[in-house]
């Protein structure tokens, strides 16, 4: 999955700041912090950014409206981004905002590079602009003269300014060629045939500067215009390692991670990640980054989930009634990575009483009980005679299993993968019947085998889940009696059979997830 040997970077979109965050938002970032999880346990050296991106004429308007300046507008809504994210235990190693210093200078200095080698020039724009997308359309990109992201179709108005413009077309061609060359760049497939198609339609030069509002960053050699807010954003990606930087080793990170492994992104804005930024750093003699994946949206009975239809979900209160680990497993599970996902709380709630609560909080009760009622809560020996190993065989084939469908971004696949463990487990117990085998002494050394290769199985499901679940793996190990942090193992030895000590005393604990009654869950909220 890496481009380059022993390490990867993953980013996210960075989020418009125009507002607070909604359950969609955190899809897109706990896919990328589990895939970052699982990089670092693989021994790769891994870079993880997210981040914000607050220039604009939008934001700009929404600031004067709440009676703030633009800086003050966004300071608020990034504070409240980053309690997100430190809630859902994201574990990025950088949060870079479009207003940091560091990143304005390499924008300005980028703007100047591609001025100075005639990538840019000064003309007159005429086009139909949509203020909440920050976007220009052409006429034919139009849906009924209006707005042509799926996600707005709001009202466009006709637009006439000095600008200056990035030279698309000069690139079209060879970018083209790049995306033949690298099946790969533009996934899903279904993605990558839209962007193809949008590219062979024609692709005009676009604007890059904007002079009717001043909420950006402003242009070296024309202070009268500020950086269009795409252009702006998408730099982010290399100015977070440091490229163009004036210290000393400054650009370290940029040379030892770029180019870029994987970039997550909803679908809505893959035009701006798979045209324009190939083809900005196409411009800058800059190497391309190895994907572009596009996933789907939450879609709710009523369609996209989105700021600004107003239909969001808010994950401070999805976790305030589930906690961070059942909300982070049904996004992750519950939701194809690359198509449309349907969103429901009803589905979150089975999704928790069925696979967290029934199959994976019960083998534990199960099995501790057990242990406790038939061998004093002493984690037993197994009895080498005993040839049993059903569940060491089906472990074996999990790691790589989970590891493939990462690599192929099929997140729910390597979850299912280790629910296939879980679920041969709970039929492990009825299948042996530890408690009749508990009433014949001569079946003692059976029964400890059978204790054993659940209390095994446990710990090891515990490690597998440490990319995903920030919370449970440690609660697992725990009431298992392991010292240590499972977040901390060697990852290829996690499927090696026999690590939990015999004589180790387990410290069963309240469940590991309790039953939620569907009726009280979902009923709805007085006012």
């Amino acid at each position: 999955m890496s481009l380059k040997t022993g390490t990867f970077y993953v980013t996210t979109p960075i989020y418009y700041a125009s507002g607070d965050l909604h359950v969609g938002h955190a899809y897109s970032t706990v896919a990328a912090d589990a895939l970052a999880r699982l990089s670092r346990l693989r021994g790769r050296k891994t870079r993880f950014l997210t981040g914000t991106d607050e220039h604009g004429q939008k934001i700009e308007g929404k600031a004067r409206a709440a009676g703030k300046s633009p800086k003050e507008y966004v300071d608020g809504v990034v504070a409240g981004i980053l309690r997100l994210w430190d809630r859902l235990e994201i574990t990025y190693d950088d949060f870079i905002r479009t207003t940091e210093p560091r990143h304005e200078r390499i924008v300005q200095k980028v703007f100047q590079r591609l001025y100075d080698q005639g990538d840019i020039y000064k003309a007159e724009y005429e086009g139909w602009y949509c203020t909440p997308c920050e976007t220009f359309w052409l006429e034919r990109q139009l849906v009924n003269g209006k707005c042509g992201n799926p996600e707005c179709g709001g009202e466009v108005h006709l637009l006439k300014e000095e600008s200056y413009f990035l030279r698309q077309s000069k690139y079209a061609e060879r970018l083209l060629a790049y995306i033949d060359e690298h099946p790969g760049f533009i996934q899903p497939p279904s993605r990558r045939n839209e962007m193809v198609n949008f590219v062979k339609q024609g692709l005009e030069d676009i604007c890059v500067t904007r002079t009717t509002f001043d909420w950006g960053v402003a242009i070296p050699f024309d202070p009268r215009h500020v950086a269009y807010v795409w252009i702006d954003a998408l730099l982010n990606y290399i100015t977070a390692l440091g490229y163009l930087s004036d210290e000393p080793g400054g650009d370290a990170l940029f040379r030892e991670f770029w180019p870029a492994d994987l970039h997550i992104l909803g679908k809505e804005i893959m035009r701006f990640h798979s045209i324009i930024w190939p083809i900005l750093l196409m411009a800058l003699d800059l190497p391309l980054p190895g994907k572009v994946f596009g996933h789907g949206w939450l879609v709710l009975d009523e369609g996209k989930m989105s700021k600004s239809k107003g239909n969001v979900v808010d994950p401070h209160v999805l976790m305030e009634k589930y906690g961070v680990d059942a909300v982070r497993y049904f996004l992750l599970r519950d939701m194809p990575f690359g198509t449309d996902g349907r969103y429901s709380e009803a589905a979150l709630v089975d999704r928790l009483n069925v696979d967290l609560a029934n199959d994976l909080g019960n083998l534990l009760n199960r099995t501790l009980t057990m242990v406790e009622k038939y061998r004093e809560g002493v984690v037993p020996a197994p009895v080498a005679a005993v040839d049993d190993r059903a569940l060491e065989r089906l472990l074996g084939e999990v790691l790589p299993s989970l590891e493939t469908a990462m690599d192929e971004l099929q997140i729910p696949a390597a979850l299912e993968a280790i629910w296939r463990l879980v679920s041969l487990a709970n039929h492990y117990i009825e299948d042996n019947a530890p408690w009749r085998l508990a009433k014949d002494p001569a079946e003692k050394g059976r029964l400890d085998t059978v204790l054993y290769n659940l209390l095994e199985t446990l710990r090891a499901i515990g490690s597998l889940l440490v990319p995903f679940l920030p919370e449970s793996p440690g609660r697992i190990w725990a009431q298992l009696g392991l010292e240590g942090d499972p977040a901390k193992i060697v990852w290829s030895e996690v499927t090696r059979w026999g690590q939990l000590p015999p004589g180790t005393t387990v410290r069963k604990g309240p469940p590991l997830f309790p039953r939620i009654d569907p009726k009280v869950a979902l009923a709805p909220e007085e006012k």
